[in-house]
């Protein structure tokens, strides 16, 4: 059933699509009479079809990336419940660098700044601790 459909839809189009030379004759001379366009005047008097696009500067703003350098902070000793930082005594509380010092051990000092917490330690490699020599 399907094979009989598509061999009559076939046949009819390749009925529909045979064109007379007459009919292929008659496009031909439409297509060669001269026809009537605008006149110059007219032509004239018409704007610019073509659009001439004027560039316009854009500023482009970059932003520069902002290297937080943190400042370095070394504990050098330990003494008393106080933490030698940076050239200067702190004890608990007090603060370096925006930093709170928290907690004061034998061996490191925990500093907080908001949720940031930092560590530091005594080297083991020098003898950091301070020692008090009496009678001499």
């Amino acid at each position: 059933m399907n094979k009989l459909l598509l061999i009559f839809g076939l046949l009819m189009i390749s009925l529909n699509a045979n064109l007379s030379v007459d009919q292929i004759e008659n496009m031909v001379v439409k297509i060669h009479k001269k026809r009537k366009g605008a006149d110059l005047i007219t032509l004239e008097k018409t704007k610019e079809p073509f659009v001439i696009r004027k560039e316009e500067k854009k500023i482009v703003f970059v932003p520069t990336k902002v290297s937080k350098t943190e400042t370095k902070m070394s504990l050098h000793a330990i003494m008393n419940g106080k933490a030698y930082i940076n050239d200067s005594w702190k004890s608990i509380d007090d603060k370096i660098f925006g930093y709170t010092v928290k907690y004061i051990g034998k061996r490191g000092v925990v500093l907080k700044n908001g949720n940031q917490v930092k560590k530091l330690f005594l080297h083991e490699k020098k003898n950091n601790f301070i020692k008090i020599v009496e009678g001499e």
